[in-house]
């Protein structure tokens, strides 16, 4: 029988924070404990009080 290794758990690196609200783990904001991907953020982002500058 082949060996079978558990899945390593990331502690550090981009693969470690993902995404609250959709599980993604691709350009994840961190900032002010956000941790929402950017695409998330672009959807949500008005109703948290943020708002574009012109």
């Amino acid at each position: 029988m082949g060996k079978f290794r558990a899945k390593a758990v990331r502690k550090h690196g981009k693969g470690v924070q993902i995404c609250r609200r959709c599980g993604n783990r691709d350009a994840v904001i961190q900032k002010y404990g956000l941790f929402l991907c950017r695409q998330c953020f672009r959807e949500v982002a008005f109703t948290l009080g943020f708002r574009k500058y012109n």
